[in-house]
C-alpha cells in the first residue's frame, strides 16, 4: 500500500469490488491471481484494524467497570 493509508471503509469497498470482479469471471488467470492477492492483503489489513478496535473497546469497558 502507498504512503497514503486507506481507511477501513475504503479498503472494504475495494474488497467488495474485487469480489465482484472475480465472481464475474471476466478476468484472465493472471488478472484474477493479482486481484486475489490484493484481496487477501486487504482482508489482512481489515482484520488487523478490527482486532485493534476490539482491543480498544475491551480496554475502555474495563476502565469503566474499574473506575
Amino acid at each position: 500500500m502507498s504512503e497514503n493509508k486507506q481507511t477501513f471503509e475504503q479498503n472494504l469497498k475495494r474488497l467488495e469490488e474485487i469480489v465482484r470482479m472475480l465472481e464475474s469471471s471476466d478476468a484472465d488467470l493472471d488478472k484474477s491471481l493479482a486481484l486475489f492477492e490484493e484481496g487477501t492483503a486487504l482482508v489482512r489489513s481489515c482484520t488487523k484494524e478490527l482486532d485493534e478496535a476490539q482491543m480498544r473497546i475491551t480496554v475502555l469497558t474495563k476502565e469503566q467497570t474499574n473506575g
